[in-house]
C-alpha cells in the first residue's frame, strides 16, 4: 500500500470511529451525535467565552448583574442539567441579543433588556438560552461543523485540493447565530417547561417574541424612508412568528404544568432595575442629540444637516441624508509626522485635487480636497475628504461622498460646511454628550404616546418607537397608572 493510499484509509478509519461518538441527550432521553464529552464541552466553553469578551465589554451595574445571576440560577436549578455551573453576563452592548454556548456561559445585552417588560419575559430570554445549553444545541451545531471539516478534508485529499478544506470553517460561527428553527422550538419548550416550573406564566414567551416582532415591523418602516432592505432579526427567537401554531402547542403545554405557587410577572420591579441604563451607545461613547453629535471624552461637537440619520459606530460616526445618497463619515487617526494637514492627505492619497483649501475654525483647523478613491459606491469615486488636527498626536478625519458622482460637486458646501461645524464642547453642553438614557414615567390622566413623545431624546419617529419600547406597536395607548419606558 502506497503511503497515498494508506492516507485515504487512515483517514476513513478516523472517520468512522468519529461518527460512533453518540451520547444520551439530557432533556429527551434519546441519543445524539456529539464528538464531546462533559469535560470537553467545559473546555469549549471557556475557551469561546474568552473569544465573546474579546468582542464585548461587561456592562458595570453589579446590582443588574446579580439580579440576572439569581433570576439564571434559579431556572438552572430546575433545568436538566443542573449539575452544572453556569455563567451569566450582562454584555454592555446596544444590540438587541442573548446567546448561549456550551458549558454553561448564558449572555444577554443591555439593548435586549432595555426592550424587555418584565421580570417574566427576561426569565422567557434566560430559559430559552439555557434549553440551548441543556439539550446541548451548541455542542451538536459543534460536531456537525466538525465533521463537515473531516469530510471536506477527505474530499480534499482524494481530489488532491486541501484549500476545499478551509470552507467548512465559515460554518464555525453558527454557534452564535441560531441553532435553526427546529432546536429554537426545542428551546421555547424547555425554557417555557422552566420558567413555569419556578411560577411565572410561559406567555412571557409570547411577549418576548412580539417585542422583537414589534422592532422588524418598525424597521419596515424606516427601511422605505431610506431607500434600503429592512434589517432581518438574526438573535434569539427570530425563526418563528409569535402566532406559531407549534408555539401555542408549547407554551399550553407548559401552562398545564405551571407551578401551583404562582409568581407575578414583577414589571415594577423589573423597570425600577433598567431604570438609567443606557439606550443606545454607552458610556465614552459620544451621543447623536437631533441634527448634531456630541463626545465629553473628545471634547467635540458636530453640526450635520437637519433630517439627516446619524449613526454611532464602533469606530465612526456616519452621517447620511434621508435618501442615503449622501453620506459624510467621521473617524480619528493617530499622527505620526509632525507635518501639516494638506501635506499629510497628499501621503496618504497621493496627488489631491485643486480645489483644496483650509478648512475649520479657532478650535479646529486643517484642510479639504477632492480626491478620488474606491467607495461602496464605485471605484475611483469623488470624495470631499478632510484632515483637522485636534492636538499633535490625533486628527479628525472626514470622508463624504455622494452615490451618484454627478451629484458630488453640488454638494461640496454641504460637506465643508458640516466638517468646519466642529468645535469643543462648552460646559453647558457636556451632558449632551452622554449616553440617552432608559427613564420611567407614571402614566397620568391624557397622557398619549404622542403627548409623552415631546419630553424624549427620538429625533425622529418618536411616538413610534415609544410603541416599540413599550411594546405597544404600532396602535397601543399607556394605561392611566402604568409604567412606561421614555429615552432622554
Amino acid at each position: 500500500m502506497d503511503r497515498r493510499t494508506f492516507l485515504k484509509a487512515s483517514t476513513l478509519f478516523s472517520i468512522s470511529g468519529t461518527l460512533s461518538s453518540c451520547a444520551t441527550n439530557p432533556v429527551t432521553g434519546g441519543k445524539d451525535l456529539v464528538l464531546l464529552n462533559e469535560d470537553e464541552e467545559s473546555e469549549l466553553g471557556r475557551t469561546s467565552h474568552k473569544q465573546v469578551m474579546k468582542s464585548y465589554a461587561p456592562y458595570s451595574n453589579p446590582e443588574l448583574l446579580r439580579y440576572v445571576t439569581e433570576l439564571g440560577e434559579k431556572l438552572a436549578a430546575v433545568s436538566h442539567r443542573n449539575e452544572l455551573i453556569y455563567h451569566f453576563t450582562v454584555l454592555d452592548s446596544p444590540q438587541v441579543n442573548a446567546f448561549a454556548i456550551p458549558g454553561g456561559y448564558v449572555y444577554i445585552t443591555r439593548g435586549m433588556m432595555a426592550y424587555l417588560g418584565s421580570e417574566a419575559e427576561l426569565c422567557g430570554v434566560l430559559g430559552h438560552e439555557l434549553g440551548h445549553i441543556t439539550a446541548r444545541h451548541g455542542v451538536k451545531q459543534y460536531s456537525k461543523n466538525q465533521i463537515t471539516n473531516i469530510f471536506t478534508t477527505v474530499f480534499s485529499i482524494f481530489i488532491g485540493n486541501r484549500s476545499l478544506a478551509n470552507l467548512s470553517q465559515l460554518a464555525s460561527a453558527a454557534i452564535l447565530r441560531g441553532f435553526g428553527r427546529e432546536a429554537e422550538l426545542e428551546a421555547d419548550r424547555i425554557g417555557a417547561e422552566y420558567i413555569a416550573k419556578l411560577g411565572y406564566d410561559p406567555d412571557a414567551l409570547k411577549s418576548v417574541i412580539g417585542v422583537l416582532k414589534n422592532q422588524e415591523e418598525f424597521d419596515k418602516v424606516l427601511a422605505e424612508e431610506e431607500n434600503r432592505e429592512p434589517y432581518a432579526y438574526h438573535g434569539v427567537f427570530s425563526t418563528h412568528p409569535d402566532n406559531d401554531k407549534r408555539l401555542q402547542e408549547v407554551i399550553k403545554a407548559a401552562k398545564d404544568n405551571i407551578n401551583k405557587k404562582k409568581l407575578d410577572d414583577n414589571k415594577e420591579k423589573y423597570l425600577n432595575l433598567i431604570s438609567g441604563i443606557p439606550f443606545g451607545p454607552g458610556e465614552g461613547q459620544g451621543s447623536a442629540r437631533g441634527s448634531s453629535f456630541y463626545h465629553t471624552e473628545l471634547d467635540f461637537t458636530l453640526k450635520f444637516p437637519d433630517g439627516w440619520k446619524i449613526e454611532n459606530l464602533p469606530t465612526s460616526v456616519l452621517g447620511t441624508s434621508k435618501d442615503r445618497e449622501i453620506l459624510i463619515e467621521l473617524s480619528m487617526r493617530d499622527l505620526n509626522r509632525k507635518i501639516d494637514a494638506k501635506e499629510l492627505l497628499q501621503r496618504l492619497y497621493g496627488d489631491i485635487n485643486s480645489d483644496g483649501k483650509e478648512i475649520g475654525n479657532s478650535d479646529y483647523k486643517g484642510y479639504a480636497a477632492t480626491i478620488e478613491m474606491d467607495t461602496s459606491f464605485g471605484v475611483n469615486h469623488k470624495c470631499r475628504v478632510a484632515i483637522l488636527y485636534k492636538n499633535k498626536k490625533e486628527a479628525f478625519q472626514f470622508i463624504a461622498t455622494t452615490k451618484d458622482n454627478s451629484d458630488y460637486k453640488k454638494n461640496i458646501d454641504i460637506f465643508d460646511k458640516t466638517i468646519s461645524s466642529i468645535r469643543k464642547i462648552n460646559a453647558k453642553e457636556k451632558y449632551m454628550g452622554e449616553p440617552k438614557r432608559i427613564m420611567l414615567h407614571k402614566v397620568k390622566k391624557g397622557d398619549t404616546f404622542k403627548s409623552l413623545s415631546v419630553k424624549t431624546a427620538f429625533s425622529t419617529h418618536a411616538e413610534k418607537r415609544l410603541r416599540v419600547i413599550n411594546n405597544m406597536f404600532p396602535s397601543g395607548e399607556p394605561k392611566v397608572g402604568s409604567l412606561v419606558k421614555l429615552v432622554y
